[in-house]
């Protein structure tokens, strides 16, 4: 059975040298047909060193099919591999950002956004066709400020269908637990959209290792509430830098022991994070 992001594997974990030059020039054009100058939603890509994951997360937005004004931006992070190339030949608008964390990276985006919703893009992500369009529908909801959709893995050899539909559907499960009075810790960057204006008075914290997307949700609840999105067409695809190269049962095991740690919190609302000393950014220095 083929799935919608089979064809962008093709290129997926691939260094640039090696994407066919018809792939690089249908995306740029596709990318050029989406641009509006008067975008409802910013699409801000954020990339470091992703050469080879970049092209085929274009290649995907090139694609997408979206009623709603859209712009695509670029933010890469001083990246020392082919990600300015790869933004260079896509033809979208882009910049550098020289300070080093995802937090600097979108909030980069934020502030040459020019659309009335911000969407935060992981590089390494691919999103289905209806992803944008579905998501703006929950976002243009009286009394929304944000929303957060579902994400899955790429099958590989370590890591069947099979056994990656039953890690989700866990983890998933968990997550629709605790957004009930913590929603702001089931948000996942790579699938988290908000009211840009709302953003702008929150800025993006960029103190901390973790949580940068989880912060600016808690702090955007004040202006309404987090939508969670479980429709089948907002769900992206991703690799694997939020689990590791590791079986799917250990790594498994590993989350459910952090997430057993202080389980205690799910059950309390909260305005402001406690923030742990190893995930503060001077502690890593």
């Amino acid at each position: 059975m083929p799935y919608w992001y089979d064809k962008y594997l093709s290129v997926y974990g691939k260094p640039f040298s090696e994407v066919p030059q018809q792939i690089i020039e249908e995306t740029r054009a596709g990318l050029a047909r989406l641009q509006s100058p008067e975008p409802l939603a910013s699409i801000v890509v954020i990339a470091y060193n992703e050469e080879r994951h970049l092209q085929a997360c274009l290649w995907a937005l090139s694609e997408i099919q979206c009623k709603y004004p859209v712009e695509i931006i670029g933010v890469d992070n001083d990246s020392t591999d082919c990600t300015a190339e790869i933004y260079r030949q896509s033809g979208i608008p882009y910049f550098t950002e020289y300070q080093h964390s995802c937090g600097y990276a979108r909030r980069c985006g934020l502030e040459h956004a020019r659309g009335r919703f911000y969407f935060d893009v992981d590089s390494d992500t691919l999103y289905p066709p209806h992803y944008y369009e579905v998501m703006l529908d929950h976002l243009l909801q009286p009394g929304v400020s944000c929303a957060s959709a579902r994400y899955g893995f790429i099958p590989d050899a370590q890591h069947s269908r099979l056994s990656l539909c039953l890690f989700e559907m866990a983890r998933d499960l968990f997550l629709w637990i605790q957004h009930f009075k913590r929603p702001e810790l089931s948000v996942r960057g790579l699938v988290f959209a908000y009211n840009a204006d709302y953003g702008r008075q929150e800025p993006y914290r960029v103190d901390i290792i973790r949580g940068e997307d989880g912060s600016m949700a808690l702090a955007l609840k004040k202006y309404g509430k987090i939508k969670f999105v479980r429709d089948s067409r907002c769900k992206a695809i991703t690799g694997y830098g939020t689990i590791g190269h590791q079986s799917i049962w250990r790594s498994f095991i590993d989350h459910a022991k952090v997430q057993l740690k202080g389980i205690t919190r799910i059950f309390h609302k909260t305005d402001h994070y406690e923030d742990a000393e190893d995930n503060l950014v001077k502690n890593k220095e």
